[in-house]
């Protein structure tokens, strides 16, 4: 048990990626105010641990009953990550925030909660560490646990992450945001990737 606890934190620290989560944060909610910022961030974060626990609980089969890989999952969330990435990178979404703050609340659904926070890697890992308890209830209990201890590091990531902006200022904004945005993209494209290299295996 305790090799299973150590590999679920490992894994799930390296898939989630609290930390790097962070500039993403600041990227998709510039121009919005603190406290609409540090409402999203609560939300996806609610978000992430439903979809993950519920990952774990139904995994496969669910996908299953929809006719649904995960490879077409990874493929489908990368193309949707090139989207708002390219919105980041000309400041198409910046704009759009500033004109429609009311509307912003499906931000904490898509991207941040899924798929940043509960993307593809973060699902099938659950899935299979779920496979690895093999049913013991005080297992899950703490996979589920680390789990929500990763969200709840995002969480603070995504709160104190207006420290960060203020320091960069506007100038230092408009660079870091068309820099993350890049970034964000080329994330994009190595879930399509993968996605792509995934279905061909199961194909061949």
């Amino acid at each position: 048990m305790t090799e299973l606890l150590i590999s679920a934190f490992v894994t799930l620290l390296v898939v989630i990626d609290p930390i790097g989560l962070g500039p993403i944060f600041i990227g998709l909610t510039s121009g919005l105010e603190e406290a609409t910022r540090r409402k999203l961030a609560l939300q996806a974060s609610i978000i992430a641990f439903c979809v993950l626990a519920g990952s774990a609980l139904t995994g496969e089969r669910l996908l299953g009953l929809l006719g649904i890989s995960l490879a077409a999952f990874r493929i489908a969330g990368g193309l949707l990550l090139f989207a708002i990435a390219f919105e980041m990178v000309f400041e198409r979404r910046v704009e759009r925030k500033a004109d429609h703050v009311a509307k912003s609340a499906h931000i904490a659904a898509f991207p941040l909660a899924i798929p940043l926070m509960a993307g593809p890697g973060a699902i099938t890992a659950m899935v299979l560490l779920a496979g690895r308890v093999s049913g013991n209830p005080i297992g899950f209990a703490y996979l589920i646990g680390i789990m929500a201890l990763m969200l709840v590091a995002s969480y603070l990531v995504f709160f104190t992450s207006s420290y960060l902006e203020r320091l960069l200022g506007n100038q230092g904004q408009a660079v870091f945001g068309r820099l993350l945005g890049v970034l964000l993209a080329s994330l994009a494209v190595q879930y399509v990737a993968d996605g792509v290299l995934a279905l061909s295996k199961s194909l061949s």
